[in-house]
């Protein structure tokens, strides 16, 4: 609880904490609306394929013309300003900058730039979820031998729900679950990029106006981003991921200790210990009462009869037995509050959130009948939807990692819902992201 105080005294012995932004996406932007507000942290540069696309967001977020032009990074580690570049390479060759931040959403660009970033001694803080639930925990394996931090971006859910767990083990309660609220019900998962506004409340003009990409929006819609979200969270924690995938219990504010333990206590989970969503929309589409739309959760056991009389005393929202307690966070505001994660990393050292154990996958399944020689395209697409389950399985499976499954030609045909294979496509690039994940195989866990 003493970050603010710590970057004070960097700032006042002028020694400014120093990062690099890749990608000025929606998450990007969020980042860079607070930043100029934070003192004693410096924007040194931001990378993106499209400049154009970079400086629109820092018009967007209101940042003034003069401080977002210097002409290099020189140039900005000497006025205070901060440079666009289209290469992330000089982000990394830039050795004042101290922390990198992923926020491309691209699982194998994400990988490259972590892998970069850890080869020059950056700590790096990992938006992009996409590549940590890939090959998160071989890559935190590396930053750890490299003496840097990889880290959960905080104010994305993941590493709140990670906060929530380590406040659970923290107390010595017995920690059942851990997820986050969605608005889901069973037929959003055969949603495509020209239905996901259907979803939504936002108007065309909207839409048209915003940083809107349908396919990041339709990943949220189809379930694909909860089962990204919730295996990193398992792998983080080392919580299950349901056999057979997540099951999405509706369950308002007030349900979430009683629907959120064992199916043997009377609950909907098939054992203790695990992760699931919390679904705002009952199965036909009613919207549950209370709902946490965009909070996380934990449920836990009192480990004796005192503590569960005190979960009584101080009005602890318990099941009807009281031995099961909930505790939950409200709201998540992305990257208004990822300088946590930076400031983390940048002076005490440690990640907010990290993948340490391989124990769960997101894997591509099919959202139709499709045929051989027809291209998956991949998170938030036409063709897939990802499903959380066990590494164990997905090893079992051969299974194909949602973040490579786009632009992947198939082999054979599949049917609705059915587990896409590595043997059921033909994987012609990106061999050495296909190795880093048998080198992960290591750190499988049982």
């Amino acid at each position: 609880m003493n970050l603010s105080s710590m970057l004070a005294a960097r700032a006042a012995g002028g020694r400014p904490v120093r990062v690099g932004l890749i990608g000025a996406g929606k998450f990007g932007s969020m980042i860079l609306a607070q930043a100029r507000h934070i003192e004693g942290l410096h924007v040194v540069a931001v990378a993106d394929l499209d400049p154009g696309k970079a400086r629109g967001a820092f018009e967007r977020v209101h940042w003034p013309v003069e401080q977002y032009t210097a002409a290099s990074a020189d140039d900005a580690l000497a006025s205070g300003r901060t440079w666009i570049t289209d290469d992330a390479a000089e982000l990394m060759g830039c050795g004042e900058i101290e922390c990198i931040i992923e926020a491309t959403g691209h699982p194998l660009a994400g990988t490259r730039h972590a892998l970069a970033a850890i080869a020059a001694g950056k700590h790096v803080v990992m938006v992009n979820v996409e590549a940590d639930v890939m090959v998160g925990a071989l890559l935190a394996e590396k930053a750890r031998k490299a003496g840097v931090v990889y880290s959960m971006a905080y104010g994305d859910q993941p590493a709140a729900m990670c906060e929530l767990v380590d406040w659970v083990r923290a107390c010595g309660f017995e920690l059942v679950a851990a997820g986050k609220g969605m608005n889901f019900c069973p037929g959003y998962r055969y949603s495509t990029p020209d239905t996901v506004w259907d979803y939504f409340d936002f108007t065309p003009e909207q839409v048209a106006a915003g940083d809107f990409n349908p396919k990041m929006y339709n990943s949220f819609t189809d379930g694909t981003k909860a089962a990204i979200e919730m295996a990193a969270v398992a792998n983080a924690t080392g919580l299950d991921c349901p056999k057979d995938g997540l099951a999405f219990p509706p369950a308002g504010l007030q349900d979430l200790a009683e629907v959120f333990k064992p199916a043997s206590e009377g609950g909907r989970l098939e054992k203790a210990g695990i992760v699931d969503i919390a679904a705002s929309r009952e199965r036909d589409g009613r919207v549950v009462l209370n709902n946490i739309q965009y909070g996380m959760f934990v449920t836990f056991k009192a480990p004796n009869d005192y503590t569960r009389q005190c979960f009584n005393q101080y009005g602890l929202m318990t099941d009807k037995s009281g031995w099961y307690g909930s505790m939950w966070r409200p709201f998540h505001l992305i990257g208004l509050e990822t300088a946590m994660s930076v400031l983390s990393a940048c002076l005490r050292g440690e990640p907010t959130g990290e993948s340490r154990i391989f124990r769960a996958d997101a894997v591509a399944t099919s959202k139709g009948h499709f045929q051989a020689g027809e291209f998956l395209d991949g998170e938030g697409g036409f063709k897939v939807w990802a499903k959380a389950i066990p590494a164990s399985e997905s090893v079992a499976l051969n299974a194909l990692p949602i973040g490579l499954a786009h632009h992947v030609k198939l082999k054979r045909s599949l049917e609705t819902d059915q587990v896409v294979s590595l043997d059921d496509v033909d994987i012609v690039d990106d061999l050495d992201i296909h190795a880093l994940r048998e080198d992960q195989r290591r750190l499988l866990s049982a």
